[in-house]
């Protein structure tokens, strides 16, 4: 439809806000507002209004200067189909409000007119009315920019722009995109508002009802802002007129810029109290989906299904994502599907407090259970669920996931940064995911075995397999205290010297010059005894560079066996600590369990000066003390040589060193954060008394 253009005076003669009155404009707009209960939905059809109010945007500076324009290929759009229903219900309307604004934008009364629109937008929601309202203006401004930018070079479009005067104002305005551009930030201030607007009936009464508050706030604010849209179109069309219509040389108005500034000014407050509604009420939305989703875990980690995916598929794939995890094996992403009816063991921790040691130790404990897929041993899949802080933008926490999950060869969360908020609660609160990693294992069925298997994993490795609560107890029913307990394979030579009967001597500290007299000593007396005594130095706990430099230091000076690296000696010393904490889950202590009181001893050992010591002969009897004791024990030897005849070496030594002790003595337990926490009584494994209780903090970053 042709626009005609105003009357200069109309211009002159208009103050829009000379009589506003916000509460009685607001009142009579809510007086039009009578919806007939139809339902539309109006998102397909604000895109098609953004995309061509955008596009002219970009084609106006090409346009006015008479270069020639890419038109872009043609995208098949998604809403279309919707788009098709939304036009069948407002197509008409959107032709009756098109007529209307370019009718009569240029009347000198734009309250009027948009009373008179919203009058024949009564029926619709306040969505449906402004969107319907920028719908019919943007038909008629996409139409005269459609056939500006086929004008020279389409016959047609070049006859229908002679027919409209499109020629004239493409030839005779010099200044026409400037024009435009003032009219540009309105453009913008509009679909902003109509987008919040949008947004605010498109929340999900599931979990925000409408009722609330927060959006019965926000409704208060649709009346005026609905009419202020409206205003605007009515003044962008008036002004579209001005700028292509036949009053050659026209120049906006001092009140023109007034009213354009104001009404701008209008919609930017708008926007902004819109803006901090919409705020709230997806702060609202969003704590009730949590609370859904938390609930929906808690539930299904408690209920019996035909597999475990359910469960494990409302844990990791928050968004719908088909392939939610990495292969490490592969370094392909994989559908959850490569979990299903599988023991899965799901190690938790967070970017920080894994170290290097442990997961080398974790991919050869892996890899040694792949290396034959028919032992029921392997039959168990492993995925790492990072837990992030989302209050650090992930780029900065992007290179160390990335170089962590590199490092693994089991499957691991993709994107940890899509994991819900709930899900996290749910670990921290219900798993008991702290600091320390855990392992919690489900099993075929989704069901929490084991709150933490990461103990037993330690200890047993793959023949802790299913990694239950009932598995662990069945194991330590099998076991005793001893060296093979105690040392494991840490060395490979262990089990050869055990089958020989040899005396093994395992000792540690990081006081070099004790270091140096008990080797020397013990081999000494040993020649002298005529005893096949082997020694492996297993340094402390948290090895770090001193460690180091006392084992290369041994190395060296040829004292002792010694372990190959860190992660061994590591090894060594989370096995013990998973010992207590294993035993302290099956409420085991130092009073009614007697490997429980050997591990506390060792774990005290290591916590005091200068160093300790332990010898088995084989597998059979055992001495231990302190590093000074035991130093004094070996050269001491004739005190009990002779009790030796009677009982045998070790029990004479052990004998010896019991002897030693003092009613006075300070013993020291560090023991590091658990999943369970920290027992509120713990008693001396060497004298039986209550132990005093002290916090201490330690950064340790050798």
């Amino acid at each position: 439809m042709a626009m005609v253009p105003r009357k200069m005076q109309s211009r002159a003669t208009r103050h829009i806000f000379s009589a506003s009155d916000d509460t009685t404009m607001t009142q009579n707009v809510r007086a039009t507002h009578a919806p007939d209960g139809r339902h539309v939905e109006v998102r397909p059809l604000l895109n098609v209004v953004e995309d061509i109010l955008h596009r002219v945007a970009s084609l106006i500076p090409d346009i006015v200067q008479g270069k020639p324009v890419q038109t872009g290929a043609m995208e098949d759009s998604n809403h279309q189909s919707d788009l098709a229903e939304v036009l069948d219900i407002s197509y008409h309307t959107i032709n009756q409000i098109s007529c209307e604004i370019c009718c009569k934008c240029s009347s000198g009364d734009g309250h009027a007119t948009t009373m008179g629109i919203l009058s024949m937008l009564s029926g619709y929601s306040w969505d449906a009315k402004v969107v319907i309202a920028l719908a019919a203006f943007a038909a008629n401004f996409g139409e005269f920019w459609l056939v500006a930018q086929l004008y020279a070079t389409n016959r047609l479009a070049k006859s229908v722009a002679k027919l409209k005067h499109i020629h004239e104002t493409l030839e005779q305005v010099d200044d026409l995109g400037l024009k435009f551009e003032t009219i540009n930030n309105l453009f913008k201030a509009m679909l902003d508002v109509t987008n919040y607007i949008v947004q605010f009936h498109e929340l999900p009464s599931r979990y925000i009802h409408p009722e609330a508050p927060e959006i019965l706030t926000a409704s208060t604010l649709f009346p005026g802002a609905v009419y202020w849209i409206i205003r605007s179109i009515l003044f962008c069309a008036s002004h579209f007129l001005d700028i292509t219509g036949l009053v050659h040389g026209y120049m906006t108005t001092i009140t023109e810029s007034w009213e354009l500034s104001s009404l701008a000014h209008k919609l930017d407050n708008l926007n902004g109290h819109l803006r901090k509604q919409l705020t709230l009420c997806h702060l609202h939305l969003d704590n009730n989906k949590q609370r859904e989703t938390y609930e929906t875990l808690r539930l299904l980690f408690e209920t019996s299904h035909q597999d475990n995916l359910k469960a494990l598929k409302a844990m990791l794939c928050s968004n719908d994502d088909p392939l939610p995890l990495f292969d490490g094996s592969s370094k392909q992403r994989v559908s959850i599907e490569v979990l299903r009816r599988k023991i899965v063991l799901l190690y938790i921790s967070d970017l920080q407090n894994v170290s290097d040691q442990e997961l080398v130790i974790f991919e050869q404990m892996y890899i040694e259970s792949r290396q034959d897929s028919t032992r029921l041993e392997s039959q168990y899949e492993l995925v790492w669920i990072p837990v992030v802080d989302k209050a650090i933008p992930w780029t900065e926490l992007k290179p160390k996931f990335d170089m962590l999950k590199s490092t693994m060869s089991w499957y691991s969360v993709y994107d940890p940064t899509v994991l819900e908020p709930a899900t996290i609660r749910y670990i921290k609160e219900v798993w008991l995911f702290k600091a320390k990693p855990i392992l919690v294992v489900l099993d075929p069925l989704g069901k929490v075995v084991n709150l933490n298997a990461l103990p037993m994993m330690w200890i047993w490795g793959s023949l802790a397999y299913p990694f239950s609560i009932s598995k662990e107890e069945a194991l330590w029913n099998n076991e005793k205290w001893g060296i093979v307990l105690l040392a494991d394979s840490i060395d490979p030579s262990l089990s050869y010297w055990i089958s020989e009967g040899k005396y093994i001597c395992l000792y540690g500290g990081d006081d070099m010059d004790w270091i140096r007299k008990f080797t020397g000593t013990a081999y000494a007396l040993a020649a002298a005894l005529q005893l096949p005594l082997e020694m492996i130095y297993v340094g402390k706990s948290n090895p770090g560079k001193k460690v180091q430099e006392i084992t290369n230091a041994i190395q060296a000076e040829k004292l002792s066996t010694v372990l190959p690296d860190l992660a061994i000696i590591w090894f060594f010393w989370v096995r013990l600590e998973s010992m207590w904490h294993s035993k302290s889950q099956h409420s085991k202590t130092v009073e009614n369990d007697h490997i429980m009181h050997e591990v506390m001893r060792i774990l005290t050992y290591d916590s005091g000066d200068p160093g300790w010591a332990i010898i088995s002969e084989g597998a059979g009897s055992m001495a231990q003390g302190k590093g000074d004791a035991f130093l004094r024990c070996l050269n001491e030897h004739e005190q009990w040589k002779d009790t030796a005849k009677d009982i045998g070496i070790l029990p004479a030594m052990a004998d010896y060193i019991q002897g030693l002790q003092t009613p006075h003595h300070c013993n020291r337990l560090t023991l590091p954060g658990s999943s369970g926490g920290i027992p509120d009584r713990v008693v001396c494994a060497e004298c039986g008394k209550t132990m005093e209780k002290f916090y201490m903090y330690r950064c340790c970053n050798e």
